[in-house]
């Protein structure tokens, strides 16, 4: 009798916790949880320009999607960014030593065969980490003795994200330059399980391993709407999305209303916080949204970061598509994002600290 009333205990504290995870959060704990994202200092210039003058990349310009990582015992930091030539997408790599000065090192990934599905261009930037905690450092983990990455692509060249998107998966083996792992896509509007709201284009992945398992967040278009979905896999190269979907919806006269995009998850104490970029009421903004088990999300309302917070302009008109870093020498967080405003689409940047230069 004990043993059955221990089990029915269990199964009841077991059933507690997934009404929990479930429920919203209330509005209390999403303060809170924004709280330490809130009043940033802002970068006064573009990190990386709008025209980047790559060497033998010079027709690339409006630089875009940034995404930090690091080697395993190597002390630099890497940003990973696309930029566009009038056919489409190239991912492109810089390196640092400060997290504020870079270098070009070159082509991180670049068209794909013609007739292929990433022929339109590649965006690499999905990265398999070693820790998504907060404040770990964005070191990349080998996986079969490679590197991994996500990565959104088009088909078709001849302009801006023509439409339909897809996504890929690529190795790497010393993590600057990327091939694909697999031949065919990883998610499309081809799917079997491609659901209404992202009938018309799959854009861009965020990678998060837990639990033996790995998460595809990524945001997809209906029409002129975009939302964030998530699809499982076990072993990066085939994947299934989540029933639920999408797990962050737009929201009618919010500051996501028509855009609830580009998604970034990372392990913030207790929770999971997710980064992303919400479109509505005139502009493009940073948003924040929280859950307890990566399934069930609750957003802030307000926005993190409106457009045209940088008094200089830089970002007046966008700002959003965002990497966050830690730096363990001085104690900081980076935020990189795209900023367009005065001097174009280029790679913006805020710090939890004022003072950065």
């Amino acid at each position: 009798m004990l043993l059955v009333t221990t089990a029915a205990a269990l199964l009841l504290l077991c059933h507690h916790h997934a009404l929990a995870a479930d429920a919203p959060l209330d509005s209390d704990t999403v303060a809170a949880w924004s709280a330490p994202y809130r009043n940033w200092h802002y970068y006064p210039d573009h990190v990386i320009p709008a025209e980047p003058k790559i060497p033998g990349f010079e027709a690339f310009h409006n630089t875009d999607c940034p995404t930090i990582y690091q080697l395993p015992g190597d002390d630099r930091w890497y940003m990973s960014f696309i930029a566009f030539d009038g056919k489409g997408y190239n991912s492109f790599v810089a390196e640092s030593d400060d997290l504020l000065h870079w270098r070009h090192k070159g082509l991180a990934m670049g068209y794909g065969p013609e007739g292929a599905f990433d022929h339109g261009g590649c965006v690499v930037g999905a990265f398999l980490y070693e820790s998504y905690e907060v404040k770990a450092p964005r070191v990349l983990k080998k996986r079969e003795g490679k590197y991994w990455s996500l990565y959104g692509c088009y088909p078709l060249q001849g302009g801006y994200e023509l439409r339909p998107g897809y996504e890929g998966v690529a190795v790497s083996d010393d993590g600057l330059r990327w091939r694909r792992a697999k031949d065919a896509y990883t998610l499309s509007v081809h799917d079997a399980d491609c659901a209404a709201w992202e009938q018309d284009c799959i854009y861009q992945p965020w990678l998060v391993e837990h639990d033996g398992r790995f998460f595809d967040f990524y945001n997809a278009a209906n029409g002129p709407v975009e939302q964030t979905g998530l699809a499982f896999s076990t072993d990066l190269l085939d994947w299934s999305r989540y029933s639920a979907n999408p797990v962050v919806r737009n929201r009618p006269g919010g500051f996501d209303e028509q855009f609830a995009s580009d998604p970034k998850v990372f392990r913030d104490g207790d929770h999971w916080t997710m980064l992303y970029f919400g479109v509505g009421r005139g502009g493009a903004h940073i948003m924040a949204a929280f859950s307890r088990d990566l399934l069930h999300w609750t957003a802030d309302p307000e926005p993190l970061y409106k457009a045209s917070g940088n008094p200089s302009g830089l970002d007046a008109t966008y700002a959003h598509k965002i990497s966050l870093v830690h730096n363990p020498r001085n104690d900081t967080l980076y935020l990189f994002y795209c900023a367009v405003g005065n001097k174009g689409r280029g790679i913006g940047l805020l710090t939890s600290k004022p003072g950065m230069r």
